[in-house]
């Protein structure tokens, strides 16, 4: 990125702990466009990964290496605190909420924790809502989120670098009680993060591309769902025509949905949002930002970032980051993983590796 017309937003270079006995963790310079500034908002979350708000203002917060679910109350003051509401849960990845109660996401199954806002010293009893899905730990941890059609929507990943397995690399809904499931998408690999385009109201996710075709391909994708039975290329095709070497012959690529928007290979897309607040300029309204949790294999790491993929007429016309500098001479000080805007227009990123969450924010000045 061009460091011309760039504001450098420099947090305090120390080290602090993660608040579970983990290596201290860096606290990294950001690197964002002129006028937007980041602090470290919310800190001793361990492994924060997915975010929800709740109806009272409370952000839960899952913690898939801890195994626990937490709860930061104090959103928007100076005064924020930081509780434990479900534990010994395998894998928690996704949280959603929906009528006073917060869905869980483990491995396995999903579960809700009615009126829970009211109680969060003291946490309800989880209800059992699906205890059927599969339970490889291979792409096993699940996003969810509620669309607007009132539906859970619950990817089922594939359980494997590249293979092709009936009942997996899908994203399926069902009613909050867990009947009436359905496929929406297939041919999905593995998606943990999807959003639906506030004024369509489509379904757009990210969708994490194979390993082992070398560090610039294939890409990974941002997605777009216009209709039923959609088949997005998994295990035969990926991004733009690449036939897979294992499972592509026999199989036309044109048969099958192209990315919206192909991203750099091995970043790792996880969260997506389209900004809806009204603190960034407008030139930000409506786009696309995504979270790369950042390249594991690749020889030169890549992602480690916050990307946002414009778009015009619903359309992606251009990828570019956003927000750089967890990633500095090949060394790592955080990993993104979900984004949520707030009320007053700011937005969160949840860093799994440094057990953070920043808070982006516009000042014109």
């Amino acid at each position: 990125m061009n460091l011309s017309g760039k504001l450098f937003v420099v947090a305090l270079a120390m080290l602090l702990f993660s608040g579970c006995g983990n290596t201290a963790a860096r606290v990294p310079e950001l690197i964002l466009p002129k006028g937007f500034s980041a602090e470290v908002y919310v800190e001793n979350i361990p492994n924060a990964r997915s975010m929800v708000m709740g109806d009272k203002g409370t952000l839960f917060v899952a913690s898939k290496g801890e195994g626990k679910v937490y709860a930061v109350t104090g959103v928007g003051s100076d005064r924020r605190t930081v509780v434990v509401v479900a534990r010994g849960l395998n894998m928690p990845n996704g949280v959603a909420f929906r009528d006073g109660s917060l869905y869980v996401a483990a491995v396995s199954q999903i579960t809700r924790y009615p009126g829970i806002e009211d109680s969060l010293e003291s946490p309800p009893e989880p209800v059992m809502v699906a205890n059927d899905f599969p339970t490889d730990g291979h792409h096993g941890w699940r996003y969810i989120a509620f669309g607007p059609d009132g539906k859970l929507y619950v990817p089922i990943g594939a359980p494997c670098n590249v293979c092709d397995e009936p009942g997996y690399a899908v994203i399926t809904r069902m009613n909050p009680d867990g009947s009436d499931r359905e496929v929406v998408a297939r041919g999905v690999r593995n998606t943990v993060g999807f959003t639906w385009h506030p004024e369509s109201g489509d379904l757009w996710f990210t969708d994490n591309g194979r390993d082992w075709m070398g560090d610039d391909m294939p890409p990974c994708e941002l997605n777009h769902v216009t209709g039923p039975d959609m088949h997005f290329g998994f295990p035969y095709c990926h991004g733009n025509g690449i036939s897979d070497p294992d499972f592509g012959p026999g199989h036309d690529c044109t048969d099958y949905t192209p990315p919206a928007q192909a991203l750099g290979a091995h970043v790792a897309p996880l969260g997506v949002k389209f900004y809806t607040g009204s603190m960034f300029p407008e030139e930000y309204h409506m786009q696309a930002f995504i979270a790369e949790h950042g390249s594991w294999n690749r020889s030169e790491k890549s992602g480690y970032r916050v990307s946002m993929v414009r778009m015009e007429n619903g359309k992606p016309v251009a990828y570019q980051p956003f927000i750089e500098g967890w990633l500095k001479d090949d060394a790592v000080a955080g990993r993104p993983v979900d984004l949520l805007v707030l009320k007053d227009g700011s937005m969160l990123v949840s860093d799994d590796q440094a057990g953070r969450i920043w808070r982006i924010s516009y000042t014109a000045d």
